[in-house]
């Protein structure tokens, strides 16, 4: 057990949500990665990370792919210089606002009773079910999602605007006012919308994209700076559906095997340990799990075993 829960943070301010609860904590902003290095210290940044893993244990950072490289260099710097094995860094290639999403979901998952390793790994599988997109005035310069030539094209034309998918399953279609045929591919499951208006109109996004998607209810969020480099124009309504229960997110880890991790011993979900980056071993070459006795002399089989 845990004293705290795991602390998940965060490399910019524009990542935390609101809290749905009293009971979901907020994430740490870490200024080693929202400051320069000329205003912020190598020093300070170690001063910063060492007391997060005093009070929580374990720290599980998620920065974005799109961030400078030098912030992901720091914080690898800093993970080594404290010589932890405590500090997780969690790439991602969602979307400012659906990183936003899937912080506040690690969040609301950090109070239950999930160890620090399957938390860290759960960042993975929580993403196949956060759909996350905008809706553009110009694709022109859209490098992070595929764009064909003749899409390039048409998104020079005045009114043009383009509804893109970039998670799970990147998608791209024209939209024209007036027309409420065009829409995306959405979850089949229930979902919550967030959307965050940039220079566009939020009207298709709030009344045609989220009722064909079946959302569970539309809140408007704050526009993150990041957003309008990620979708490379400001010109945009960023989007994000994702799972809103923490039942059902707690029941969706739960159901996913978990296995050690053969180099630091932390538990994990996946393929990989998102502490020490160790691999999981094929399956032919992890031990075998132990076999009980089961009341009556009989051998008892593990949990999940045949």
């Amino acid at each position: 057990m845990y004293a705290l829960p795991t602390a998940i943070a965060v490399t910019g301010p524009d990542l935390v949500l609101p809290s749905p609860d009293r009971h979901t904590p907020s994430a740490a902003v870490l200024q080693s990665a929202a400051q320069s290095p000329r205003t912020y210290s190598l020093d300070q940044a170690l001063t910063e990370m060492d007391m997060l893993i005093e009070h929580h244990g374990y720290v599980i950072v998620l920065c974005p792919a799109s961030a400078p490289t030098a912030v992901e260099h720091r914080l690898y710097a800093i993970r080594s210089v404290l010589e932890s094995d405590r500090i997780a860094v969690v790439r991602s290639d969602l979307p400012p606002l659906g990183l936003a999403v899937l912080a506040l979901q690690l969040r609301q998952l950090s109070v239950c009773d999930f160890s620090p390793g399957v938390l860290a790994s759960a960042a993975r599988l929580l993403s196949h079910y956060i759909y996350a997109g905008a809706l553009l005035g110009s694709v022109a310069k859209l490098d992070r999602v595929p764009v064909t030539l003749q899409s390039h094209a048409k998104s020079w034309l005045p009114g043009a605007q383009f509804a893109v998918l970039a998670t799970p399953r990147p998608e791209l279609v024209k939209v024209v006012a007036g027309d409420g045929a065009a829409t995306l591919p959405g979850p089949g499951f229930g979902t919550r919308m967030l959307y965050a208006p940039g220079q566009l109109a939020p009207g298709w996004v709030t009344d045609t994209l989220a009722p064909a998607w079946n959302c569970q209810g539309v809140t408007e969020a704050r526009p993150s700076a990041e957003s309008a480099r990620w979708w490379a124009t400001g010109r945009l309504v960023e989007f994000a559906a994702a799972i809103p229960d923490i039942s059902v997110l707690y029941q969706l880890v739960s159901s996913v095997r978990r296995d050690d991790c053969h180099w630091c011993g932390l538990e994990l979900i996946g393929d990989r340990c998102a502490f020490c980056a160790a691999p999981l071993p094929p399956v032919m070459d992890r031990p075998a799990p132990p076999r009980t006795l089961a009341p009556g002399g009989a051998t008892a089989l593990p949990r999940g075993a045949t």
